[in-house]
């Protein structure tokens, strides 16, 4: 028989059992898949350093659509999604979204959400003589297509953008069908811009471009809307380059990039650490070690790149190799990693070519306490079917410098403004302060420290593609800038 004090040792003892058993489960729901695999804190390491630079492109891309295309209060703002916003003039030092910005010709953008149905892109008939492309860029910022003067031609028509779950034959009046696979992408329109009294123009090409979901086209009734996305707000850019909080945004992006075949091995190492499409990365809960063994994954990412940006510097690897299709890039991650770092958004070489100037011809990295010249020698300036242009950006952050002539590059619509050396070059002066009224002309303003300039060659030529022609160095004059 069990008297009352059994019965009241019993109910304790039950108690604190049922304690244990809860306290064991709580914990357990809240450790991240990190730490409760045998994963050794170096694999944890190496994990987080390849999710980092497989990511890093994703997650600035997401945090400039956000700024783009979710975020109203932000001085960037263009418009909701599947809304084209065109841009009447070119980017000024006082955009500053998107690292090295081209400042040659007005955009037009766009935010795709493939989710629902496909969107269609009618273009007009643009002038032969008129440079226009639309850009396509995924989720990963593959440049998965274009659409332009170099691609399609200047008759018009209409295309159609798909997401990755669209099936189907092409619908009547389609003149192409592309597929992304992404279900969230973004388009860029780029209309050359011949002259500032061009401007209204190219405004007119831009309001005749016209872009309506599939059903619209086609005058039938819209099919069911996705669920609105609610996005969540990204780090800054710079805390991208340290927080733990990336692979939140990550995992959030992911959920709109249904796994590659080529990637599938890949997806699955990395939700060993706790990285995966749609889900919560719980970085707050990890224990110290597996903090330090992440963050020194994101660390040496970092390093891969600074390694990667000096053979980019010294020329071993072009500007050309790391932006493109997914064929194209064959997953080099590190190079897709260093084409969102310095220039995202940047065109395929076939598209345009992007020589590089960090340093002058001794070596030494550009700097606007010295003066430089640029030659070209008669007749052999850079090698396009259309335009090319040399932009100046400060360093670090890569964007457009302000000065008192509001000249942020010089191009070859310019030609006419130019003056000529004696023999028939070119020569273009490079620095902080003004070369002389009469040298004036040619100047390009830099500022007063670090800078780099990017050379740009829309719709290269053969020449420029296969090396043939050599872009002419910085060469650094006796005299000091400032």
């Amino acid at each position: 028989m069990i008297n009352k004090n059994n019965n009241r040792f019993l109910l304790i003892l039950f108690s604190f059992i049922l304690f244990c058993c809860g306290k064991k489960e709580s914990q357990k729901e809240n450790l991240t898949v990190a730490d409760s695999t045998e994963l050794s804190l170096d694999e944890i390491r190496s994990i987080a350093k390849e999710a980092y630079t497989y990511g890093f492109p994703i997650v600035d891309n997401s945090r400039i659509q956000y700024a783009y295309f979710v975020d109203k209060k932000d001085s960037d703002y263009k418009a909701p999604w599947n809304t084209l916003c065109n841009i009447p003039r070119v980017f000024t030092p006082a955009d500053r979204a998107v690292q090295t910005p081209n400042s040659d010709t007005p955009y037009s953008w766009i935010g795709l959400d493939l989710r629902t149905e496909p969107i269609v892109f009618t273009i007009p008939v643009i002038e032969k003589s008129r440079y226009w492309s639309l850009q396509l860029v995924d989720l990963y910022t593959h440049n998965f297509d274009y659409l332009g003067s170099r691609t399609t031609g200047n008759n018009g028509g209409s295309f159609m953008i798909a997401g990755p779950n669209w099936k189907g034959s092409t619908p009547k009046g389609i003149t192409k069908v592309i597929v992304c696979e992404t279900e969230i992408a973004s388009a860029q329109f780029r209309t050359q811009l011949f002259n500032p009294s061009d401007l209204n123009n190219v405004i007119k090409v831009q309001n005749q471009y016209i872009v309506k979901p599939l059903s619209a086209f086609l005058g039938q009734p819209a099919p069911e809307q996705a669920k609105p996305i609610n996005f969540i707000k990204p780090l800054s850019a710079e805390k991208q380059k340290t927080s733990l909080e990336f692979f939140n945004n990550l995992n959030f992006a992911l959920q709109f990039c249904p796994i590659h075949p080529s990637e599938k091995e890949l997806r699955a190492r990395f939700a060993k650490i706790g990285i995966e499409g749609g889900k919560v990365f719980d970085f707050a809960s990890l224990s110290p070690e597996v903090k330090k063994a992440m963050e020194d994954g994101i660390k040496d990412s970092w390093t891969e790149f600074a390694e990667l940006k000096v053979k980019l510097e010294k020329g071993e690897v072009s500007a050309g190799d790391s932006f493109g299709t997914r064929e194209f890039l064959n997953n080099n991650y590190p190079y897709r990693m260093s084409a969102a770092v310095l220039g995202i958004y940047g065109n395929s070489k076939e598209e345009a070519m992007y020589p590089a100037y960090y340093t002058d011809e001794s070596g030494e990295k550009l700097n606007g306490s010295n003066r430089y010249t640029i030659r070209f020698e008669p007749n052999k300036y850079p090698p396009v079917n259309s335009f090319w242009s040399l932009t100046m950006y400060d360093q670090p952050a890569s964007l457009l410098v302000a000065n008192p002539i509001n000249r942020y590059l010089l191009n070859s619509a310019m030609m006419p403004q130019f003056k000529k050396d004696a023999d028939g070059g070119l020569t273009f002066y490079i620095q902080a302060v003004s070369p002389g009224k009469d040298k004036e002309s040619n100047w390009l303003p830099s500022p007063k420290g670090p800078f780099s300039m990017i050379m740009r060659l829309y719709w290269p030529k053969e020449a420029a593609l296969n090396g043939t022609w050599k872009q002419p160095q910085v060469i650094k004059a006796k005299v000091k800038g400032v």
